[in-house]
């Protein structure tokens, strides 16, 4: 082997100027929502720690910093190529686009502009050099239209990780504190640059990194701890059977399943305490099992009932094995509408994935199967609720806004009964004190279409299963592809059309997004009539579903399912032979009253009799 290099670089030090590559034979960009979400969670939980918005800028510097993990490279007379680590510097790059085009300091902008991006001749190239995707960063970067039908793997991924950022990118983190956290993440975050002078040497590296010698993880270390303080041989075997088997079912939904369900058991059973948001604050009980859960059953011995043997093996036997089972039967209701456990579905849609400690929390090994199937959709029908009110008023569900509120809630309904446990949630409900009626422009914007999207799914399948149809939510909710579905707009983005009810163009784009005026119809229908003005489009609606054909007056005529649905239901459906500003607010308020029907606090109580 040649000459090895490793160099701990920060941010700036790693893209400042140098470009990398990736060789043909390299696999795609395949991170998830989930990695994206959890790289942004640990990052501004981090950053949190540290900041104090009276600070100046360069208080920054003492700002702890954080460690993002290694890359190997391959230098091919003085041209780098990514062996390992494109997972990672492709996202870091999607992060620092975002960043970028947020911020209002033109300095800090040409900063960032520089770890991006290199400019020669007036044209760009960016620092993550990979031809297939240039296009694609160029439109994300300028916030230019990019179609993602026909894309590559990677292109594909990029542009929905990026949505991702968009839609999950910390409240806490705008505003004020974003150029503090610019610069932290530039400055503080650092990463091991290791680099050979041959493919050989490097793939030598990375299969010995990551196949040989490899650390135990949290769970094999908490394995071991319990079943090394039971002494009864025969029953130690049996644990050791049942933690093998809850391990391998666990490993089938995903890499990383073990750890998250026994994070979120322990949160949900023993969390007493969450770290302060302010500077200095230590982690506490939630924080610590998130991080390093095998220390933390050890250090609580005594608050988790760990006396004797037997305690052990119950706590494997018993208490492992029935928290394991009902969260695999909650991540696969969140994966696939299950009947009963829809709300589940619905909010792993919204990429909630704190509702797995609060829909255990409730839950005790003495319930029987009919009492925790009736928690479980009490618990998800509350977070439906809550996270749909917070879209309609414009607040960030994102983990570190909602996480200390998340822990109060888990905390508040730990074991409770069905009818307690549902006046406690209807009580939160009432306390959070923002409804559909709070905000009467809501409406569509730069960064929250695809929870647009997901609220006319369910408001069109809401209508359409109580007037006797068929459910096809699955269909609704599916953006990409040529059978997907759009947002589409009643009128059509011509501003000189309606200059009769708005002297400005702005005041013509507010009021087009507002949700009133949306609806949810198949991509070739926005593609041959989205520019057409409403009265030639309106026919064309009475031939998609329920909620656009409510606009025609053919549905009240030849739909008797429909019609006793929008007769008996109190809700205000008129059909509309043209759609100006007054015809806008009516559907305005209609989509209200759907919400608030979909969305009603009172589910809980209707759950709970069930």
């Amino acid at each position: 082997m040649k000459e090895i290099r490793g160099n701990a670089k920060n941010v700036r030090a790693l893209l400042s100027g140098t470009k990398y590559a990736i060789d043909y034979y390299q696999r795609e960009y395949r991170w998830e929502t989930k990695h994206i979400v959890e790289l942004i969670e640990d990052l501004a939980e981090k950053f949190i720690e540290n900041h104090d918005a009276k600070n100046e800028r360069s208080a920054v510097e003492h700002y702890g910093h954080y460690f993002l993990g290694s890359i190997i490279i391959s230098d091919k007379d003085g041209h780098k190529y990514i062996i390992d680590g494109q997972q990672r510097l492709t996202s870091l790059t999607l992060l620092l686009i975002h960043i970028y085009r947020q911020l209002d300091n033109d300095e800090q902008k040409t900063q960032l502009a520089d770890l991006i991006f290199s400019q020669k001749y007036g044209k760009r190239s960016f620092n993550l050099d990979v031809s297939e995707r240039s296009i694609c960063m160029e439109a994300l970067f300028t916030g230019a239209p990019f179609k993602e039908n026909g894309q590559s793997e990677s292109v594909f991924n990029i542009l929905h990780r990026y949505q991702d950022i968009e839609e999950h990118f910390p409240e806490e983190l705008t505003g004020a504190a974003l150029p503090y956290f610019a610069d932290w993440l530039i400055e503080n975050v650092h990463i091991v640059e290791i680099t050979a002078y041959s493919d050989a040497d490097a793939y030598t590296i990375f299969e010995t990194m990551n196949d040989r010698g490899l650390s135990l993880t949290p769970t094999d270390m908490l394995k071991g701890y319990l079943l090394a303080n039971i002494t009864a041989p025969d029953r130690r075997n049996d644990a050791s059977s049942v933690w093998r088997q809850q391990v391998v079912s666990l490993r089938e939904i995903g890499k990383e399943e073990d750890a998250d369900a026994i994070k979120a058991w322990l949160r949900s059973q023993y969390a007493q305490t969450i770290r302060e948001r302010k500077i200095g604050a230590q982690p506490r009980d939630f924080d610590l099992i998130g991080t390093e859960f095998h220390r933390w059953v050890r250090d609580h011995e005594n608050e988790l009932g760990l006396d004797e043997w037997h305690d052990f093996a119950r706590f494997i036997q018993e208490d492992f094995a029935f928290y394991a089972h009902w969260y695999k039967q909650i991540r696969h209701a969140a994966e696939k509408l299950t009947k009963g456990l829809e709300a589940i579905h619905y909010n792993a849609q919204n990429n909630f994935t704190l509702q797995y400690p609060v829909l255990l929390a409730p839950l005790h090994r003495h319930n029987n199967e009919q009492e925790i199937l009736c928690k479980l959709r009490i618990v998800s029908t509350f977070l439906d609720i809550l996270i749909s009110r917070r879209i309609w008023n414009w607040r960030s569900i994102d983990y570190s806004t909602v996480q200390y509120s998340m822990f109060l809630v888990m905390r508040d309904i730990r074991g409770k009964a069905v009818p307690e446990l549902a006046n406690i949630l209807i009580e939160r409900l009432a306390a959070e004190g923002e409804t559909f009626a709070s905000n009467e422009r809501f409406h569509l914007h730069g960064t929250n279409g695809k929870q647009i999207h997901r609220l006319l799914a369910r408001m069109t399948d809401y209508i359409e299963t109580h007037s006797g149809r068929a459910s096809h939510y699955s269909e609704y909710i599916q953006r990409s592809g040529k059978n997907g579905y759009e947002v589409e707009h009643i009128w059509a983005n011509h501003p000189e059309w309606h200059t009769d009810e708005f002297s400005h163009p702005a005041d013509f784009a507010e009021y087009r997004n507002r949700i009133g005026g949306l609806l949810l119809l198949p991509k070739s229908f926005n593609a041959s009539y989205g520019d057409m003005p409403y009265i030639e489009k309106r026919e064309h609606y009475y031939g998609q579903n329920l909620l656009a054909q409510s606009l025609h007056e053919k549905a009240y005529k030849h739909d008797p399912g429909f019609l006793k649905f929008a007769q008996g239901c109190d809700l205000p459906f008129q059909p509309h032979a043209i759609f100006k500003r007054a015809d806008l607010d009516a559907r305005q308020e209609l989509y209200r009253k759907i919400a608030e029907r979909i969305w009603n606090p009172e589910n809980l109580l209707d759950e709970a009799k069930a």
